[in-house]
C-alpha cells in the first residue's frame, strides 16, 4: 500500500481567539463547566474549552450550528493546560511507523508518544441530584476521515463499546482538515453508565494499522436534551439499477428521526440535530444505502440520494432471509428475573455465530422481549439484560461486536395476549434482525 504525506497548510486565516461567554455554555476558555437548566439540557457537563483545537474562531462563528470551520494547519504543539484528549493530534494505536502503509499529515508530522490516544475522563458527581430520563454526547471532531483511510474507530463509554456512535463515526469523511459537530444519544445500555463516579470516554483503532490521525476540541456530556440548534434533512431513494424511484422505503437518522418515501421516492426527515448525521435509507427486498448530511441549523439540506440494491440472501434455521428480516431465536429463554443463557440457547447462539463467520458482512440487531408481569421499566431493563448476555456469548465465539446491536424493549411489543401462560411465554423471546447483508 503506498504512503500517502500530506504537507502542512501554509497560509492561514486569521486567527481569532474564543473570549465568549454563551446562555448553553458559559465561559468557552474553561476546560471543564456544569451548567443546569439551559435552553438545551436538565444538566450540561463539558470537557475541553470550545476554541477550534487552539485555532479560534471567528466573531460570529457559531460551532454548534453544523457549519465547518475553515483548514487549519497542522501540526501544533500539546498544550499541558487543555483538558486530556482534547485539542491534540491522536493517532490510531494500531498504527506503527516505519511500516509502509497509508498515512495522512496528522501522523506523518507527529511522533510517539506524543500522538498516542487519550482517553477523556468527565467526572459526574453533579449528576447524582438529577433525574436522567435520557442523554446525547455532543463532539467537535476534527479530521475523522475513516471511508477514505480505510481506518476502523472503536468507540467505547467506560469500557462499553458504543456500537452506534460507530457506526455513524466509520461513514464520516472530514478532510482539510476541519471541525465538525455530532450528536450522539446514548442507549439505554449507556445510560445506565451515567451512575459511574466518572465517563471515561475513549476513541481508537486497535486493528486497522492504519495512519489516521484525529483530534477533539470538546466534548459535552446533556442530561434531557432539548434540539436547539436543528434543520431539515431531504432527498430521495431509488433503485440502484433501474433508477426509479422506491415508495414507502424508510430513511432514518439514528435516534432524531424516521420518514417514509412517497410515490416518487422523495422524503424529509426534521428537526435533525446541526453538524454531521447519517441517513440511512432501507426497503423491503433491498440491501441498505447510508450517506453522510451536513445539517445546517435552520436550513434544509440539499437532496441526498439513496440507492438500494437488491439484497442478498442468507439461510438461518431453515429459513432464506434478507436484510430488514426479522426472525424469532428458538430456544433462547431465560429462568425467572434470570439474564444467564440456559444450555439451549448457547446452542442456538453458536448457529448464528456460524453464520456470522460465514458472512463477514452481516450486522445483526438483537431486541429482548418480556410479557408484562411486573414493572415495565424493570421489565426493559431484563430484557436488555438478556440480550446484552447473548450478544457477549457471540463476541465469546469470536464475532466483532461492532456487528451486533441490541435494545431492549421489555413489555412493549407483545406478539400475544398477556392473558395465559402460553401467550406469555411467546412474549418472552429474543428476536433478530437482519440490519446490514
Amino acid at each position: 500500500m503506498k504512503i500517502l504525506f500530506f504537507l502542512p497548510i501554509l497560509i492561514l486565516p486569521i486567527i481569532v481567539s474564543s473570549q465568549r461567554t454563551t446562555e448553553n455554555d458559559g465561559d468557552w476558555n474553561k476546560q471543564f463547566l456544569v451548567l443546569r437548566n439551559t435552553a438545551e439540557a436538565d444538566l450540561m457537563i463539558r470537557v475541553g474549552d470550545i476554541d477550534n483545537l487552539g485555532f479560534g474562531f471567528d466573531p460570529d462563528f457559531n460551532p454548534f450550528s453544523g457549519r465547518s470551520t475553515w483548514s487549519h494547519g497542522f501540526p501544533w504543539k500539546i498544550n499541558i493546560e487543555d483538558a486530556r484528549g482534547t485539542d491534540r493530534i491522536m493517532v490510531l494505536s494500531s498504527y506503527k511507523y516505519g511500516t509502509a502503509v497509508e498515512q495522512d499529515g496528522y501522523t506523518s508530522t507527529t511522533k510517539r508518544p506524543d500522538n498516542n490516544p487519550v482517553s477523556i475522563r468527565m467526572p459526574l458527581s453533579d449528576l447524582k441530584s438529577v433525574k436522567v430520563d435520557s442523554a446525547a454526547l455532543q463532539m467537535f471532531i476534527d479530521d475523522f476521515q475513516a471511508p477514505s483511510m480505510g481506518s476502523k474507530f472503536q468507540v467505547k463509554i467506560n469500557g462499553l463499546r458504543f456500537t452506534e456512535a460507530e457506526k455513524m463515526i466509520n461513514r464520516i469523511d472530514q478532510t482539510g482538515p476541519v471541525g465538525k459537530l455530532i450528536t450522539l444519544r446514548l442507549t439505554p445500555e449507556l445510560l445506565a453508565r451515567l451512575n459511574a463516579d466518572s465517563l471515561i470516554i475513549a476513541i481508537d483503532d486497535p486493528t486497522s494499522k492504519i495512519g489516521d490521525g484525529f483530534s477533539l476540541d470538546f466534548v459535552k456530556l446533556l442530561i434531557n436534551p432539548k434540539i436547539i440548534y436543528k434543520g431539515k434533512v431531504q432527498g430521495r431513494i431509488i433503485d440502484h439499477d433501474t433508477r426509479e424511484p422506491i415508495p414507502n422505503a424508510t430513511a432514518v437518522i439514528e435516534g432524531y428521526g424516521m420518514a417514509t418515501s412517497d410515490e416518487e421516492g422523495f422524503f424529509t426527515l426534521e428537526n435533525i440535530p446541526a453538524g454531521l448525521n447519517i441517513v440511512k435509507g432501507s426497503a423491503s427486498g433491498y440491501s441498505s444505502d447510508e450517506k453522510q448530511v451536513d445539517v445546517i441549523a435552520d436550513e434544509t439540506t440539499e437532496n441526498v440520494e439513496l440507492t438500494l440494491k437488491t439484497s442478498g440472501k442468507v439461510t438461518f434455521n431453515n429459513k432464506t432471509l434478507q436484510e430488514g428480516d426479522n426472525l424469532v431465536l428458538n430456544n433462547i429463554q431465560f429462568d425467572v428475573n434470570s439474564a444467564v443463557l440456559r444450555p439451549e440457547g448457547k446452542a442456538e447462539l453458536e448457529k448464528l455465530a456460524a453464520l456470522m463467520k460465514q458472512n463477514n458482512s452481516v450486522e445483526i440487531l438483537l431486541s429482548g422481549h418480556t410479557s408484562s408481569e411486573g414493572s415495565a421499566a424493570l421489565n426493559r431493563e431484563l430484557s436488555l439484560k438478556r440480550v446484552r448476555s447473548c450478544k457477549d456469548y457471540l463476541v465469546s465465539k469470536g464475532i466483532d461486536d461492532g456487528r451486533i446491536s441490541i435494545k431492549g424493549f421489555g413489555p412493549d411489543m407483545p406478539v400475544a395476549p398477556n392473558d395465559t401462560e402460553a401467550n406469555r411465554a411467546k412474549n418472552r423471546r429474543v428476536e433478530m434482525k437482519v440490519t446490514r447483508l
